[in-house]
């Protein structure tokens, strides 16, 4: 299979895409074949050398994609195959397929093509465990949202909203 990878840091022309070995599933994992995969802080910073993918993690880039279920490891049995789905990675989005630990792919929404669904994951996770998680957002709280009009502001104004919070949001520029 084809994937992105960095074998120098550099700017964009040190992305190379190679053929590498494609992943199996294993225990407790899904095999996604890749439809889009976002392109995150992370990825720009690992391209550039100052950011090293988590030890153990594959060197391909890419932390969130959407795709298809096309394998499931054993003991997986939330998830069917053909199935669209979203998931958070410790690398390897920028590939056909990615193999993904169960708890780290969720169902795609409904009424949200695959390409713009790639991009949903990294943020919908980072406001999910610092805003209702860690601070623990309750209906008629206020939360104030600074960076409103960021990737990360934007989906946290929506989902708290969504949880009855009444949203107070400064921007800057």
């Amino acid at each position: 299979m084809r994937a992105v990878v960095v074998p120098e840091p550099g700017g964009v022309e040190a992305l190379q895409v190679v053929d590498v070995e494609a992943p199996e599933p294993g225990p407790g994992e899904v095999l996604v074949r890749v439809t889009a995969a976002g392109v995150n802080r992370a990825d720009l910073m690992q391209r550039q050398g100052f950011y090293d993918p988590p030890e153990g993690a594959t060197p391909v880039l890419g932390l969130e994609c959407s795709g298809d279920v096309v394998a499931l490891g054993e003991g997986v049995t939330e998830f069917s195959k053909g199935e669209h789905v979203v998931a958070l990675l410790s690398g390897g989005g920028y590939a056909e397929y990615v193999a993904v630990p169960a708890g780290q792919v969720a169902v795609a929404p409904r009424g949200v093509d695959l390409v713009d669904a790639a991009g949903l994951m990294e943020v919908a996770a980072t406001v999910w465990s610092n805003v209702f998680m860690m601070a623990k957002l309750q209906h008629g709280e206020t939360l104030l949202v600074h960076g409103g009009a960021s990737g990360i502001g934007t989906m946290a104004i929506q989902l708290a909203k969504a949880f009855g919070a009444r949203v107070v949001v400064t921007v800057g520029s």
